[in-house]
């Protein structure tokens, strides 16, 4: 309890980022799905293709991604913005526990905030059947292809993390080949799970749709996937190789992780 307690106090505005973080992505999910796929929308008469409108939907939200990870708050708490991430930064040694368990609690609180504010500034649109509260639920080919193709992306998407956020030379780049990939999977991969990827995404969208389909798919496919792209990059380079938790590190920003950057960008608290 003294550790929560002390580390609560010391490092308790990153977990505030990190909610806002995800709020923020949830907010902008609700908003741009809404414009898209709302039936009476004039985004929707305009654009009628669906695979258009997602393609839309994909650069909105990989561009809101982009735009959180490279924001002041996303460059001091690291951008988690998802407990995966955080369980396999945990699980690589470079986040103390206490900062662990604060940061997937403000994910999950920070992401249900976000979608219900949404939800109360847009109205009764969010609750039509196209938009439902941007659920996730698997697709027509059903829980197994859902959980696959979640268990797929995760994986993928924590290896390219892994392999540029770890390199002098590439970090900054982190975050733009993140949304990049984001923008792909909700064009790709959305019609067979919706595009998760996030425990606490999921949840935020779950609790006020009460749609709990196939939940057990984003609680754990995202996890999976990400713990074994961890253990897949110490295999093949080692545990010295993973310098620090951050998706950004070439900025001021003070870092609270275990951070092997050392002086090269912001101390380490």
């Amino acid at each position: 309890m003294r550790d929560l307690v002390e580390a609560l106090r010391a490092h308790w505005p990153e977990y505030v980022m990190e909610a806002a973080g995800l709020g923020l992505f949830m907010v902008s999910a609700a908003v741009v799905t809404t414009a898209l796929e709302y039936p009476h929308s004039p985004l929707h008469t305009i654009v009628p293709d669906a695979v258009v409108r997602r393609l839309l939907i994909g650069l909105c939200m990989g561009g809101t991604a982009i735009a959180l990870i490279y924001s002041p708050w996303g460059q001091q708490s690291g951008a988690h913005l998802n407990p995966a991430v955080t369980m396999a930064f945990f699980r690589l040694g470079k986040i103390r526990w206490t900062d662990a368990c604060f940061y997937m609690v403000a994910q999950c609180l920070g992401g249900v905030a976000g979608l219900l504010i949404a939800a109360a500034a847009i109205g009764m649109a969010i609750e039509d059947p196209r938009v439902n509260y941007v659920v996730t639920a698997p697709g027509f080919y059903g829980t197994g292809a859902a959980f696959a193709a979640e268990l797929l992306i995760s994986f993928v998407l924590m290896s390219v993390v892994l392999i540029v956020s770890n390199q002098a030379a590439l970090n900054a780049w982190t975050g733009l080949i993140a949304g990049c990939l984001v923008a792909l999977y909700i064009t790709v991969e959305a019609p067979l799970s919706g595009m998760s990827m996030n425990p606490a995404r999921s949840l935020a969208s779950a609790l006020p749709a009460h749609v709990w389909r196939a939940f057990w798919i984003y609680l754990t496919a995202p996890l999976l996937g990400m713990l074994l792209a961890g253990e897949c990059y110490v295999r093949a380079r080692g545990a010295h190789a993973v310098l620090c938790a951050k998706l950004h590190h070439q900025n001021d920003k003070r870092c609270i992780f275990r951070c092997g950057y050392g002086s090269k960008a912001g101390a380490s608290v």
